[in-house]
C-alpha cells in the first residue's frame, strides 16, 4: 500500500541517480534500437552512463549551470536518452519539443524559455537556422547525426571528454523539466516539473501500473515530445533498470507485432489508435508473444474491440491509464485489479483525486462532474513558467481541474466523458482548435472557420474543420486538400483538419463567439447515425 508520504522524495535528489546506478555492469541493457531501414543498436547502462557523462562535460566546457534550459528535439534514437541524461545531470532543466514544431512555436519556446542552448537532429537544423536572427537566449546550437555548419556536432563535442562526471547536487523542489503543452487559446504553456515529479510518479506507475521488474523489456511507443516517453520509456523504466526498446520508424501493425516478438517485449505501453491497428491486422495469429505480461494504454479511452482481441490472442488484459503533462498517473486499471472495459480505473495509490463540480464539491455516484487533483499532490506540476494568470484559472481553491469530464460508478471506477474545454486528443496528440482557425483563416479564400474534435473508430478523435469560404468560391475536393496542405504548413502536419465541412454560418453566443460545443454534439450524432448504419 503507499501512503501520500512515501511520494514526497529527500530534501536532495537528482532524478538521474536512479538511472545512473545501474551502469556498474558491463552487460546490463538500457536501450534496444533499431530503425525501418533495419539499422540496430544496443547500449548498456554503463555506455549511457559514459557517453552521459562525456556529453554532460562538453555542456559543462561551454558555461552551462545547474538552472539554465536546454531544448531539446530529437526522434527516438539512443542519443536522445544520453542527452536527458546528461543535461539533467548538470542540474540542467530539460524542455522537450517533437520535430514537427513549426518555426513560430520553436521561436515562442525558446524566447519564453529563454534557453541557453537547443539541441536537435541535423535534419531540423535548417528549420531552426531559418529563424536564428531572431532568437536572443540561445548561445549553442548542438546538432546530433551529419555535421551542419555553424552548429557544434555531438559526435565531435564528446571525442575527447572525460567519461567521468559527478552528478550536480539539486534539490527535490529544483525544476528539472519544462513541458510545453497547448491550450484552447493563447500560446503553449510550459508546464514545470521538479525532480521530486519523477520521485512521486516512479512511486506509484513503476510498481503498480507498468509493473516493472529490472530485468524487463519495455517498449513505450510515444515520441520523445511526448510526456508519455518521457514518464514511461525514460522515467520509469531507465531507473528501475529495465531494458527500453526504441523503434524510429512509421506506424504499422505487422512490424509493431514482429517488434514485439523480436526483443521478447514484457511491458508495452501505448496508445489506443496502435493498439486499434495492431487489433486489425491479419497476422495476428502468426505470434504467441508468450512473454508479454502487462499491456498498458494512455492518451484516450479504449474500446471493446481492442481488449477483447489482446485478450484473446495473447492472453493478456489491455490496462488503461489516465494522467496529464501536468502532473502524472492519476487514474487507473493497477496491476491485479479487474478491469471494466471502457473505464480508465480508480484513483491511483497516494494521489488525491475526485470528481467534483463547479463549487468545487464531490458529485453523486453516476453524476458527471470535472476531474481534479489536490494541490497537495506530490506529482502535481508546480506552474505554468511566467504564467501566474493561467496558473491561477487551473486552480479552484485546493484543486487543480484537470479540464476532462467524467462520472464515477458506484464501484468507484472512474469513466471518460470528455473534455470541459476544446482541447482534441487525437491519436494522443493534445491539439488546440484555435491554432488551426489561425492557420485556416490566413488562407485568402477562407472567411471563416471552426475547429472541433469529431469522433473517430482508429484515432478516437480527429480535426474537424467547419469552413465558410469567401463569396463566389466553389467548394470542391481540390479545396480541401489545398487546405489541408495549407494547415500543414502553418502548423504541425498531425494537426491538420482530416475533414472539412464547407458551410453558409456558424452556430454562435448573442456575443458573437463560435459555440464549439453545438458543432461537437452535431459531430457526434452524425457518427454514431453513420456506425448504426454501417452495423
Amino acid at each position: 500500500m503507499v501512503e501520500e508520504s512515501d511520494l514526497i522524495a529527500p530534501e536532495y535528489y537528482n532524478m538521474v541517480g536512479d538511472i545512473d546506478r545501474h551502469g556498474d555492469g558491463e552487460t546490463k541493457v538500457a536501450i534496444y534500437w533499431e530503425d525501418d531501414a533495419n539499422h540496430s543498436r544496443i547500449v548498456t547502462y554503463q555506455e549511457l552512463r559514459e557517453l552521459s557523462n562525456k556529453f554532460g562535460n562538453a555542456l559543462k566546457s561551454m558555461g552551462l549551470i545547474k538552472g539554465d534550459k536546454v531544448i531539446i528535439i530529437l526522434p527516438r534514437i539512443p542519443e536522445t536518452y544520453i542527452t536527458y541524461v546528461a543535461a539533467l545531470k548538470l542540474g540542467l532543466v530539460v524542455s522537450p519539443g517533437t520535430e514537427m514544431l513549426r518555426q513560430k512555436d520553436l521561436l515562442f519556446r525558446i524566447e519564453h524559455s529563454q534557453a541557453k542552448a537547443i539541441i536537435c537532429h541535423h535534419s531540423l537544423a535548417e528549420k531552426i537556422n531559418e529563424i536564428r536572427p531572431e532568437v536572443n537566449s540561445l548561445k549553442h546550437f548542438i546538432v546530433i547525426g551529419e555535421e551542419v555548419a555553424g552548429w557544434e556536432n555531438y559526435e565531435i563535442l564528446i571525442h575527447e571528454m572525460s567519461s567521468e562526471l559527478k552528478i550536480v547536487q539539486t534539490r527535490s523542489d529544483d525544476m528539472a523539466f519544462l513541458n510545453y503543452t497547448s491550450g484552447t487559446t493563447g500560446n503553449p504553456k510550459g508546464v514545470i516539473h521538479q525532480h521530486s515529479w519523477a520521485y512521486a510518479h516512479q512511486a506509484v506507475s513503476t510498481k503498480f501500473w507498468l509493473n516493472l521488474r529490472s530485468d524487463d523489456v519495455v517498449w513505450c511507443t510515444g515520441s520523445p515530445g511526448w510526456a508519455m516517453w518521457q514518464q514511461n520509456a525514460f522515467t520509469c523504466t531507465l531507473g528501475v533498470g529495465a531494458s527500453s526498446v526504441s523503434y524510429l520508424g512509421r506506424l504499422n501493425a505487422e512490424k509493431y507485432l514482429e517488434l514485439l516478438d523480436k526483443y521478447k517485449v514484457n511491458v508495452l505501453c501505448t496508445t489506443p489508435t496502435e493498439y486499434r491497428l495492431m487489433a486489425k491486422s491479419s497476422g495476428l495469429d502468426q505470434y504467441s508473444l508468450p512473454s508479454l505480461r502487462n499491456t498498458l494504454s494512455c492518451g484516450e479511452p479504449l474500446d471493446h474491440q481492442v481488449t477483447e482481441t489482446f485478450k484473446k490472442y495473447f492472453n493478456v488484459q489491455v490496462r488503461d491509464g489516465y494522467g496529464q503533462t501536468e502532473n502524472t498517473l492519476l487514474v487507473a486499471i493497477l496491476d491485479g485489479m479487474k478491469a471494466k472495459t471502457g473505464s480508465m480505473g480508480k484513483p491511483t495509490l497516494g494521489n488525491k483525486v475526485c470528481i467534483i463540480d463547479e463549487n468545487g464539491n464531490p458529485v453523486q455516484v453516476g453524476q458527471v462532474g470535472m476531474i481534479a487533483v489536490h494541490r497537495s499532490v506530490p506529482s502535481l506540476f508546480k506552474g505554468y513558467l511566467n504564467d501566474p494568470e493561467r496558473t491561477s484559472a487551473v486552480f479552484r481553491g485546493d484543486w487543480y481541474i484537470t479540464g476532462d469530464l467524467a462520472r464515477m460508478d458506484e464501484d468507484g471506477y472512474f469513466w471518460f466523458e470528455g473534455r470541459s474545454d476544446d482541447i482534441i486528443v487525437s491519436s494522443g496528440y493534445t491539439i488546440g482548435p484555435s491554432e488551426v482557425e489561425e492557420a485556416l483563416i490566413r488562407h485568402n479564400l477562407v472567411k471563416e472557420c471552426a475547429v472541433v474534435a469529431s469522433p473517430d473508430q482508429v484515432r478516437g478523435f480527429i480535426v474537424k474543420a467547419f469552413v465558410i469560404l469567401e463569396e463566389d468560391i466553389i467548394a470542391t475536393d481540390d479545396l480541401v486538400k489545398e487546405l489541408q496542405d495549407h494547415v500543414k504548413t502553418f502548423t504541425a502536419p498531425y494537426k491538420y483538419p482530416r475533414e472539412i465541412e464547407f458551410v453558409s454560418s456558424l452556430p454562435k453566443t448573442v456575443s458573437g463567439k463560435v459555440r464549439r460545443v453545438e458543432l461537437r454534439e452535431i459531430e457526434k450524432k452524425r457518427k454514431q447515425f453513420e456506425t448504426q448504419n454501417l452495423s
